[in-house]
């Protein structure tokens, strides 16, 4: 690994939405059953061992001269993994909130500005002698499939991952190859602008705030594959369409109006196996939630159809693109002007909605075996909630991030999602 890596595009933009309103902290939460009582001494330890040993963990960020504005990320060369590990005890052993409500303070929690923009935390003395390891890093640093990349090397007999540098731009390209890249460009940011919408007061519009309320959800992978055996589409497709099913009964439940509405989501799409590099390489589509559908089958197919769309014109076209022009923009544009355009980002979509499998395999630590991973995706400004999904076993888990003040009833939502699992899931006989 070098001493040094550029900033990308879309890493810089990531900082310059950071604020204490907007924190762009991602991360998950994992649920482990250790064999017996669990050591937090000794987890602390073995923890700090193999962070040590994980290379994008060192990574600091470091402004440059030239160009003027810009930055890079440099190895840490006071680097101590302990600074970054805490252990925490839960209040009360009997309550199964407390994950969550411990979950919602972490994630607002600044990171440290002058040392690797990552934290971890033990949180022990769980229900059933359960502990929980939350790790939280700053969006700049990695996206979701780098992270879990990144976090591999905590788990037993699983080696720190260590991703090849991104090539040199080729030589010898032609005036041709830049043309098509501006031409494509340019229709990328055409699709972006036709797509955008008079900013409008929205159902999941929020005023900023510093408070975070999370919430996990837990759905039978079983129930999934019934349903897309039966109905047809993709895990993420039945995936979009409960959530769509969801956040209409959440919406009625508290007295809006659904009937005709939709809602949009930016689904990030990973390019990790076309592009190399360790730092974020995400391009996204555009889905319509169709919120306002009572069918739940009406629902399906509908995200259906917008994903399949999506899927045909491919991660490199259309109005998702926007991460990828993101990359287009030298870093000292994004510090002088991505903050103003983040806050209209309602205008192009209305929450996020990324999906971040695991590896299909028994994952441990210190021996406790995974039972749970609820993912934390970043809330976009402006925005009430943002939404992730882990596959992981025999299992889909659902982590909200939702702005407090905005939706203090998130938990609603997250126990619609199992209610609107369990009716599609009655439809398939």
């Amino acid at each position: 690994m070098p001493h040094t890596e550029p900033l990308s595009g879309l890493d810089a933009a990531f900082i310059a939405l950071d604020s204490p309103n907007t924190p762009m902290h991602m991360g998950a939460v994992g649920v482990f059953q250790p064999t017996g009582n669990a050591d937090p001494e000794q987890l602390w330890w073995l923890l700090a061992a193999r962070a040590e040993a994980i290379p994008r963990l060192r990574l600091r960020l470091r402004d440059t001269w030239f160009p003027l504005g810009g930055a890079q990320w440099e190895r840490d060369p006071v680097f101590d993994a302990e600074r970054h590990l805490r252990v925490r005890h839960a209040p009360d052993v009997h309550d199964p909130a407390a994950l969550s409500r411990y979950a919602s303070e972490w994630i607002t929690e600044p990171l440290p500005p002058d040392a690797p923009p990552w934290q971890l935390d033990v949180l022990t003395d769980l229900p059933g002698g359960q502990f929980a390891l939350l790790l939280k890093l700053h969006h700049a640093l990695t996206d979701g499939a780098g992270a879990v990349r990144v976090a591999a090397g905590l788990f037993d007999g699983m080696p720190p991952h260590t991703e090849p540098p991104a090539p040199p731009e080729p030589v010898g390209r032609s005036w041709r190859d830049h043309l098509d890249d501006a031409v494509r460009n340019a229709r990328n940011g055409w699709d972006i602008a036709r797509a955008a919408r008079p900013l409008h007061n929205a159902p999941l519009a929020a005023f900023p705030s510093t408070a975070r309320r999370l919430a996990f959800v837990r759905i039978d992978a079983a129930d999934v594959r019934m349903i897309r055996k039966r109905h047809g589409g993709t895990p993420n497709d039945v995936a979009l369409a409960v959530l769509s099913g969801a956040l209409r009964t959440w919406l009625r439940w508290r007295g809006e109006r659904v009937d005709g509405l939709t809602l949009r989501a930016l689904i990030p799409v990973s390019l990790r196996s076309r592009i190399a590099g360790a730092g974020n390489r995400l391009s996204g589509y555009l889905c319509d939630l169709p919120v306002g559908i009572a069918s739940p089958l009406g629902r399906l197919a509908e995200v259906r159809a917008c994903m399949d769309r999506n899927k045909s014109a491919g991660p490199n076209a259309g109005p998702g693109t926007l991460p990828l022009l993101a990359n287009q923009l030298p870093v000292p544009l994004h510090r002088l002007f991505t903050g103003f355009v983040g806050v209209s980002s309602n205008a192009l979509f209305d929450t996020t909605v990324t999906n971040v499998p695991l590896p299909n395999i028994p994952l441990r630590v210190g021996g406790a075996r995974l039972k749970a991973a609820y993912p934390v995706v970043p809330l976009a400004p402006g925005q009430a909630i943002g939404v992730a999904v882990t596959p992981y076993r025999d299992a889909v888990h659902i982590g909200f991030n939702a702005n407090a003040d905005a939706a203090p009833d998130i938990g609603v939502l997250a126990e619609a999602v199992e209610k609107e699992t369990a009716i599609l899931h009655e439809l398939c006989s």
